[in-house]
């Protein structure tokens, strides 16, 4: 879209309303209006609002909805066009309910348009508890699926939003959650505008995303919710947003109590409002009235916020006649549709990532079984399936329950729990690892093992989460918590076939598994269809397509101090050692041969370079790969390979088709000291192919990518 809508005329309008509106209202009226719960101004016509919403992978906690696979499982599908689609789902449900609240008057938290999803942070660290809500660790693929699923929400008509997203948490934040509200993330511009901007600046200025929300943390000494250098510098000036800004919620009290820059609450409102934070998630807000009044900020900076926030709920079509508004007509019959049911479980299939198959253990033959054994915490665990911020859903399938439903009477199913997901064992009075006997047992008799282990949202998510047994919502470690190791052990060593199903927001050091398991296949936080989509993968139904959005690590011993923004050594663009699973890896259950790459110039030029190969299914089985471009600059004390482009193509066994990448000039860029993007002149090597091209990645596919060697005859100042 580029802008907040294409029709600009008409976003004018809305500013002019808007300001005619704010300029009716007394001080009182203003300050009330800026709060996340604005309270009903009957005189002016303005209903009463609550702002906080949440989307990220589907309407959450507002009663049934459909509960798309979280963020990070539906990064690994690489899919744009699919994420728009999720998007458009989404808002389609939000309006559905909307409309159904306001008949009944409920304007309650949760219940209104402005949905603060995406988070569009950079997953720099596996330990970080919040990472399953983001697209993974790399800032372009970041851009892209943001972008879409912006898009999606927001919607394509030229008048109004159909839901008003949210860029979130800006910028620079990404643990550890138990010092966020004091943390001071101190970055080199360099990492912040090559990694921790891209995807917000992307939203901003490709998406025209409504909405931002600053970050708890500080970034280079300014809280996040107050930031000049951030609000007012980059987002306003650099990048010409003309949307809201909201701050995370009760950030504003962190200013005096936590990251002490203020003397008070008086001192931090009017910091925040006057680097242009125009919504109070909390109540601090209040004191913008005394900040008034003693003349510490003058009322028409709360102008300049209000004309903002009406702007938006004008764009929302919530003062215009109610036929106006085509959003209006959506039901609420129009949520969890049959058809989004059949949608949601397409999304979980396409989330899944085959990380290991020796042999081709995978697909299973139902045919060829008798007993099937089912072992493991998340099993039959309903919270593995949604991860955090999630909605209801009216029906849950776990991984048990989708592999009994598809196996019916015809295959005995055997299952055990195995073992706590965190802690040592089921019963107080009981022996540690009280079910041991039984995973014995069921492995004795079963031909196969499915041994469903990892997380859930209760051991990793956001600090504060009633129930997360880790305190923080951090992970301290990425080892299979509690007995989980031991569980697996025990059926390897049975002798039977295992095959590992891991359901986490994040990566985990599963290097038993990789050594010994036959089979792996990470499920990610799979949503409510979840269980039925690995059943149907794990028996052939549908092929494995996904790849990883972050790396799996060996060891957090291999990482760099939690705390420390730099980038060296982090995620697969600068990290030196090799990965136990890297970034953009995933098997098929077919094999694809790629063709050389033709450049449509050798030069890399204004207009970019275009990249053309085949693809051709040389298995036996349907199936889709990701090709991904790489790019690598030829000199010194420069990041490895990076994700470029991508595309999705479908195959038929033995099917060929030929393939385009469009590189544009800006994928050569890299940052320098200053944060400013620079094409440097120079040799440059663009990889293509099923995976990054990192010696790992070659040993595991058995494949090395494509490539092709460029060159920049010119520096070209791409800019910020």
């Amino acid at each position: 879209m580029g802008d907040l809508f294409e029709n600009k005329q008409q976003n004018a309008v809305y500013r002019d309303r808007a300001k005619a509106l704010v300029e009716q209202m007394t001080l009182k009226e203003k300050v009330s209006q800026m709060l996340s719960w604005a309270p009903a101004i009957p005189r002016l016509g303005i209903p009463a609002y609550n702002w906080w919403n949440e989307g990220i992978h589907g309407v959450g906690r507002a009663g049934v909805a459909t509960v798309f696979p979280q963020a990070i499982s539906m990064a690994a599908t690489f899919d744009e066009d699919m994420m728009e689609q999720v998007g458009d789902t989404i808002a389609t449900e939000a309006r559905g309910k909307y409309n159904l609240h306001r008949r009944y008057e409920d304007r309650d938290i949760y219940k209104g348009l402005t949905y603060w999803a995406p988070n569009v942070n950079i997953f720099r660290d596996p330990r970080w508890g919040r990472g399953h809500e983001t697209y993974g660790e790399d800032p372009y693929l970041t851009s892209r699926l943001g972008v879409r699923f912006v898009e999606g929400l927001q919607g394509h008509d030229p008048n109004y939003l159909k839901v008003a997203a949210c860029a979130k948490h800006y910028a620079v934040h990404s643990g550890p959650e138990d010092q966020r509200h004091y943390f001071n993330a101190e970055v080199s511009q360099q990492d912040l505008w090559e990694t921790y901007l891209p995807a917000f600046r992307a939203l901003v200025k490709e998406a025209g995303v409504e909405t931002v929300m600053g970050a708890y943390n500080r970034t280079n000494g300014e809280p996040c919710c107050g930031s000049k250098t951030l609000l007012k510098d980059i987002l306003r000036d650099t990048w010409g947003f003309e949307g809201h800004v909201t701050s995370d919620c009760w950030a504003i009290k962190d200013f005096h109590e936590g990251h002490m820059v203020t003397d008070g609450p008086v001192a931090s409102v009017t910091m925040a409002v006057e680097n242009g934070c125009d919504l109070n998630c909390g109540d601090l807000y209040v004191y913008l009235e005394q900040a008034v009044q003693e003349g510490r900020l003058p009322e028409s900076k709360l102008d300049e916020s209000l004309i903002n926030l009406f702007a938006t709920r004008m764009k929302l079509g919530m003062f215009d006649a109610e036929e106006a508004v085509p959003y209006n007509k959506i039901g609420f019959d129009q949520v969890d549709t049959p058809a989004f049911r059949a949608f949601n479980l397409q999304v979980a299939e396409k989330c899944l990532v085959l990380l290991k198959n020796k042999g081709g253990l995978l697909p299973l033959d139902k045919s060829k079984l008798k007993t099937v054994g089912v072992i493991g915490p998340n099993a039959d665990n309903r919270k593995a399936l949604l991860g955090n911020y999630e909605g209801t859903s009216s029906r849950y399938i776990t991984v048990l329950e989708g592999i009994e439903d598809y196996l019916g009477d015809d295959v005995r199913v055997r299952y055990s729990e195995g073992c706590p997901l965190f802690g040592d064992r089921f019963q107080n009075l009981s022996q540690p690892n009280d079910r041991l006997s039984e995973v014995k047992g069921v492995c004795a008799e079963s031909d196969v093992i499915i041994a469903c282990m990892g997380l859930d949202s209760g051991l990793e998510g956001e600090e504060g989460d009633q129930g997360n047994q880790f305190a923080s919502g951090d992970k301290p470690g990425l080892k299979l918590p509690g007995h989980q190791e031991e569980i697996l052990q025990a059926i390897v060593e049975s002798g039977k076939p295992v095959v590992l199903v891991l359901l986490s927001g994040s990566a985990l050091a599963v290097n038993y598994a990789d050594q010994h398991v036959d089979a792996i296949l990470q499920g990610w936080y799979p949503g409510a269809q979840g269980g039925k989509a690995i059943a149907r993968a794990l028996f052939g139904e549908v092929s494995p397509q996904g790849k990883l959005p972050v790396t799996f690590y060996r060891s957090d011993e291999e990482l760099p101090p939690f705390t420390d923004y730099s980038m060296k050594g982090r995620t697969y663009r600068y990290m030196q050692q090799q990965a136990l699973y890297p970034f953009g890896y995933g098997l098929t259950y077919t094999r694809f041969q790629f063709g050389p790459v033709e450049a449509s110039a050798a030069q890399v030029g204004e207009a970019g370079v275009d990249l053309t190969l085949s693809v051709t299914n040389v298995g036996e089985r349907a199936g889709r790969e990701t090709v991904q471009a790489y790019v690598k600059a030829q000199r010194p004390e420069t990041p490895n390979a990076q994700l470029k482009a991508f595309v999705k193509v479908d195959l038929e066994p033995g099917e060929r088709k030929t393939v385009t990448l469009h590189l544009p000039l800006s994928a050569f860029a890299l940052c320098d000291e200053t944060g400013t993007a620079v094409v440097e002149p120079g040799a440059y090597t663009v990889f293509v192919g099923a995976s990054q091209p990192d010696p790992r990645s070659v040993q595991l596919t058995g494949q090395e990518p494509q490539q092709v060697s460029l060159a920049a005859e010119r520096r070209v100042v791409i800019g910020k």
